[in-house]
């Protein structure tokens, strides 16, 4: 079986890689990526049979990545440092998961799963319907936006981005609603990071979904599809060019 590890530590996909050349033979590794950028494309190149992937990494995650594919033709065992992650994978339909730091016997058990596996089309059903849960509980995921007359619950899809304005954030929503919640925007950096949020600019927030385009003017602004414009800083234009697979 030829196999693709993406991980974004270096130290873990040579441990990965010893650890399969060692306790499974039946495996080759093709080859390896730091990010979901050069995964994705290490994926398209090779065409693995089999897929270990981290869930957690900077930028796109793990469950991103799957979703960006224009195909499924493989098996993925999730590898992840965080338990709960490990369980939303399961019930999410995942062939299996792989705690770090990686067991044998668990590697040994998750690579005997994936050869036990009958054929593209099963292996096609699982994964479409992980993405179809993912894609299911990402658009149905709300936030709540403390304001100064109550607190409004909304769906993260339904917010285009946020701009800082010292303590508090403006959130701009479809339909052309504007709130201003008493809080950071840092703070909802860490909420919606996950939900496909970039920070281009450190007093912006915006959802990648509504991403229209990046004009050159002022060394990097994006477009977005409701008309405005966010500045991109010079310190995070690599990160939010890497992001977009530009």
């Amino acid at each position: 079986m030829k196999a693709v590890l993406i991980d974004d530590e270096q130290n873990n996909l040579d441990n990965l890689s010893r650890l399969l050349e060692t306790y499974c033979p039946e495996v080759t590794v093709v080859d390896t990526a730091l990010n979901a950028v050069t995964g994705r494309k290490a994926i398209l190149m090779h065409q693995p049979d089999l897929v270990f992937l981290d869930i957690q990494m900077p930028g796109e995650n793990g469950f991103d990545l799957l979703k960006s594919l224009p195909d499924s033709d493989f098996d993925v065992v999730f590898v992840t440092a965080y338990d709960h992650y490990g369980i939303q994978a399961v019930k999410f339909s995942a062939v299996d998961y792989l705690l770090k730091p990686i067991h044998p016997d668990e590697l040994i058990s998750a690579v005997r799963k994936v050869s036990g596996r009958q054929g593209h089309r099963r292996r096609h059903e699982q994964l479409e319907n992980l993405l179809q849960q993912l894609n299911q509980s990402k658009e149905e995921h709300r936030i709540a936006l403390p304001t100064l007359k109550e607190t409004r619950l909304i769906r993260t899809r339904d917010i285009i981005r946020l701009e800082s304005s010292n303590n508090y954030s403006h959130i701009y929503l479809t339909g052309g609603e504007k709130l201003t919640a008493s809080r950071p925007i840092h703070e909802y950096e860490d909420l919606l990071t996950d939900y496909g949020f970039l920070r281009p600019h450190q007093s912006h927030l915006v959802n990648r979904v509504y991403i229209k385009s990046l004009l050159r003017e002022d060394g990097g602004t994006l477009l977005l599809e409701d008309g405005s414009r966010v500045p991109v800083s010079r310190n995070k234009k690599g990160a939010i060019l890497e992001a977009l697979g530009l």
